[in-house]
């Protein structure tokens, strides 16, 4: 972690440099739609059945230095999900919920005034929770690399849309799985 620290914090000194380029500084914020597979394994379990994709809701900000280099971060909420297995022919169901919170670098390619595609790296802090009916509840809780790829269409020079895929880290026995797609828009002071 403190290796990621210092590279984000060296990312940002070479990020105010590159800052003569051509736009001012701007802040920005923004809500979106995530979606996450959510996952269930346990030892001995069969005919795991689990809710597939789930929206959930996420927001974030950030600070564009220029054009091209920026920071992010934001917390998206994985909703929560019913699973049902089967242990020794007995079934059983529980739930599963959890959250992220990131900090990212971003790097922005502008392809024109309206459209451009971006790359974000930095780290998450990811919590799922397992609550099994008539069983124990388990919770883990991992900081792990966070990336992201996404295309943002700016509408006007204030209001953008924006599509992504995200990168939460390693895959997870249970809850939202690492490989999220989000959809939503952001707003620029």
């Amino acid at each position: 972690m403190k290796k990621l620290l210092i590279v984000l914090i060296a990312s940002a000194a070479a990020m105010t440099a590159a800052q003569a380029q051509t736009t001012a500084p701007r802040a920005y914020v923004g809500a979106g739609i995530a979606s996450a597979d959510h996952d269930f394994k346990l030892s001995g379990a069969t005919n795991v059945d689990t809710e597939g994709y789930k929206a959930s809701g996420k927001i974030f900000g950030g600070y564009e230095f220029d054009r091209t280099w920026g920071v992010e971060a934001g917390y998206t909420d994985f909703s929560k999900a019913d699973v049902n297995y089967s242990i020794g022919g007995v079934n059983n169901r529980g739930e599963t919920k959890g959250h992220a919170y990131y900090l990212a670098a971003k790097a922005t390619l502008p392809v024109n005034e309206q459209f451009s595609v971006y790359g974000k790296l930095g780290a998450a802090r990811t919590k799922s929770e397992l609550e099994l009916v008539n069983a124990a509840q388990t919770s883990r809780s991992k900081t792990e690399a966070y990336g992201a790829l996404g295309a943002e269409y700016k509408l006007n020079e204030n209001v953008s849309l924006i599509g992504e895929y995200e990168r939460y880290g390693k895959s997870k026995d249970f809850g939202a799985k690492a490989d999220v797609l989000t959809i939503g828009a952001k707003y620029s002071f």
